[in-house]
């Protein structure tokens, strides 16, 4: 199916076309990126450079996108990227998160010749009620001028957390827990 939505979104020309399969089975993008012409991106569910080492030999994608946060933080994301920037792959950080992860993506961004384009969450439908920029004391920070963002440039990574606005967020009901727990003698406990 990939195949076929790909030829028929062809006339629309994508930027890219996002994961059109699951990691696990890659080796079926060698036969979609055969079948069009547009750009196939992947990575946002790849955790380290050995999962994308495969991905750049194999030469099918053409932007991949390592999440900041799952992907081993700044560092491991800076070795992911400079290992596409030798195969020509371009880079676009993958950040559905919060205003700390999109800053951390932002200096990334900011260190690759490769990087494209940066994917933020910011304004969009899961977040009525409670905005990402609620969590940082100042939101400009993020203010998109012409669609593009300057590179936060104070202290760390250039934004300051509203820690009173966390703890009563934290307080107001969002009781998340992980389903598996791990005791320090290794024992599992389940919520």
């Amino acid at each position: 199916m990939a195949k076929i939505l790909a030829k028929e979104l062809e006339v629309f020309r994508p930027m890219f076309l996002e994961e059109p399969v699951l990691p696990e089975n890659n080796e079926a993008l060698r036969e979609i990126a055969s079948a069009t012409n547009i750009p196939i991106a992947t990575g946002e569910r790849m955790f380290s450079r050995w999962d994308f080492k495969r991905l750049l030999a194999d030469g099918y994608a053409d932007i991949i996108q390592p999440d900041v946060s799952h992907a081993g933080g700044i560092t491991e994301c800076k070795k992911i990227a400079s290992m596409a920037e030798a195969y020509d792959v371009a880079l676009a950080l993958h950040c559905p998160l919060g205003p700390i992860a999109l800053a951390a993506c932002l200096q990334v961004d900011a260190t690759c010749h490769n990087a494209v384009i940066q994917e933020q969450s910011l304004g969009i439908h899961y977040n009525e009620g409670n905005d990402l920029l609620d969590y940082i004391v100042d939101p400009s920070v993020f203010n998109y001028v012409d669609g593009c963002v300057t590179i936060p440039d104070g202290p760390g990574l250039g934004i300051e957390i509203d820690e009173a606005h966390v703890r009563k967020m934290a307080d107001i009901g969002h009781d998340w827990k992980n389903p598996i727990w791990r005791h320090q003698d290794g024992s599992v406990a389940e919520w």
